[in-house]
């Protein structure tokens, strides 16, 4: 009887421990690199139940389905921190653009703008199931309009309580922090303590403070510092968004922001920073207008447009800031989406002036440029920055990337290439082909560096116990191959992209696969 009830002991004991050593699936003899900024090592990866459960040089696992990686490289899935996907994820779950990309979760509600409710959004989420991870911080502009619309004032102590709780309730239903766009409407309105209330109520939820700062170009210094404040202030961690410096009369000034950065962290404040790879940035139309036009909402715009004194100040500040800029006319600012008339996108603001039969003069650029806002606005990119100060910002360790984009529709209008191309752009041009850093640095900002800032603690690394979100990618092939005059093109190299241990992409091509989530912010899950 004991030889009996020994041989079923060993019996079982074998049958468990071979129901251990499976796996859903092994990647095996790629060159990894696990995120953490360490050398690189040849091994296998195995993943069981959307989690990485062993890493290193496996034998005693099996897999129903083995991916053989010898020569390409393996990698935490990448970390996009600066993303605007509200509406687009929704209508395109499959993120065909960021998936080509190396991207497997995307952190929207920036700049300010956000859904207005954090909890439907993030449910609706993972009701569509898209094929990449969400995360979502909670928007100021979006806080402040619900409060006090487009108003141009300080907010009463009632309506400041009332933003605070909505920031407090957003933290709760999911959000990973607040974000600021202080150079929009209402954001521009606000004075830097309104903001500062609406910080400590994200950083009492563990949340983050994402900032679009007030001014990127000649008053960049004082908006930097007052990121850097906010997060004193609050106590919270601050993340600078597309951090760069704009205008011919700024350019080679990054040093002179990117110290006030390593000052604070220095001192032991929290505070990091994002980019995009490129010397252009993209956003509407209406920012060259002065903020104080737009009070009060379009009805109130359009009669100070069309009150001829009225109209004559803001084309003289219009005017101040483009020569503050040293640019001698608009040909930098390029429509990407004119929605009244798409025949422009493409075009700069000089040459739609002179299509409108207008001298090839500033002050008639301006008139044009009033002209385009009264109709409804464009989205546009301006080539505004230096390539000096783009190789500087990003060689700072503590610098992340993000596309600063949404889900485009292909063929729709001339976005800016970096919603398809930021990752494939940094991998190949700034990495192997200019050396400006490293493989391994590159891939830790990309990923566990993101992770770390914005809470995702299961996220970022290739390590057992962490979520199966992987991309695997050939190093000599691996290329942006949007540009800004034929945006609409997906990046090249990513071979397999695996998102919650699911494959999306395989030999280049999407299986459709939507095996994305909604990631939850720390008071979210502690409540």
């Amino acid at each position: 009887m004991k030889k009996i009830l020994t041989l079923a002991g060993i019996v079982l004991s074998s049958l468990m421990v071979k129901a251990q050593l499976t796996a859903d699936l092994i990647i095996r003899n790629g060159k990894i690199y696990d995120g953490t900024g360490n050398s690189w090592y040849y091994g296998d990866v195995a993943v069981k139940d959307g989690k990485i459960i062993k890493t290193g040089y496996i034998t005693d696992i099996r897999a129903s389905r083995t991916i053989d990686a010898k020569g390409l490289l393996v990698a935490p899935g990448f970390i996009d921190v600066h993303g605007h996907i509200e509406g687009g994820i929704i209508t395109t779950p499959t993120a065909n653009n960021y998936i080509f990309d190396g991207v497997t979760t995307v952190v929207t509600g920036n700049c300010g703008g956000s859904a207005d409710n954090i909890g439907s959004f993030l449910q609706e989420v993972n009701k569509i199931r898209p094929s990449i991870n969400v995360a979502s911080l909670i928007g100021h502009n979006t806080v402040r309009a619900q409060v006090m619309n487009r108003d141009n004032r300080k907010p009463t102590a009632q309506e400041q309580q009332k933003m605070d709780a909505l920031v407090d309730q957003a933290m709760k239903e999911g959000a990973v922090g607040l974000s600021t766009g202080l150079i929009y409407i209402p954001g521009t309105f606000a004075e830097t303590e309104e903001v500062i209330s609406l910080a400590k109520a994200a950083a009492k939820n563990k949340g983050v403070y994402a900032s679009h700062i007030r001014n990127e170009e000649n008053q960049a210094v004082e908006a930097v510092n007052e990121a850097i404040n906010i997060g004193k202030e609050a106590n919270i961690p601050v993340q600078i968004s597309h951090f760069k410096i704009g205008g011919r009369s700024n350019w080679g000034k990054s040093d002179v922001t990117l110290n006030l950065v390593k000052e604070a962290r220095e001192n032991g404040w929290d505070v990091t920073i994002d980019q995009y790879p490129y010397t252009a940035s993209s956003t509407n139309l209406g920012i060259r207008l002065p903020d104080w036009a737009f009070a009060g909402g379009n009805d109130s715009l359009k009669a100070r447009l069309n009150n001829p004194v009225i109209r004559a100040e803001i084309k003289k500040e219009m005017l101040a800031q483009l020569a503050g800029y040293k640019f001698k006319n608009y040909s930098y600012a390029v429509v990407a989406n004119y929605p009244s008339d798409t025949s422009m996108n493409g075009k700069n603001i000089s040459e739609i002036n002179k299509l409108m039969g207008r001298k090839a003069k500033p002050r008639y650029e301006a008139e044009t440029i009033m002209d385009m806002v009264e109709k409804g606005g464009a989205q546009m990119v301006y080539n505004s920055m230096n390539e000096l100060d783009v190789k500087n910002i990003m060689k700072y360790p503590f610098s992340m990337f993000g596309a600063d984009a949404g889900v485009p529709v292909p063929g729709r209008g001339m976005p800016h290439p970096r919603g398809y191309g930021t990752n494939a752009r940094v991998l190949g041009k700034y990495v192997r082909d200019e050396k400006v850093i490293t493989m391994e640095d590159a891939i830790r900002r990309m990923t566990s560096l993101a992770a770390q800032k914005f809470g995702l603690s299961d996220r970022g690394l290739l390590l057992p116990n962490y979520a199966a979100d992987i991309v695997i990618f050939s190093e000599s092939e691996v290329n942006d191959m949007a540009t800004f005059l034929k945006p609409h093109a997906y990046s090249k190299g990513f071979k397999y992209v695996i998102v919650n241990g699911e494959l999306v992409v395989e030999n280049e091509k999407h299986l459709g696969t939507k095996s994305g989530k909604a990631l939850y912010g720390p008071a979210y899950l502690i409540n």
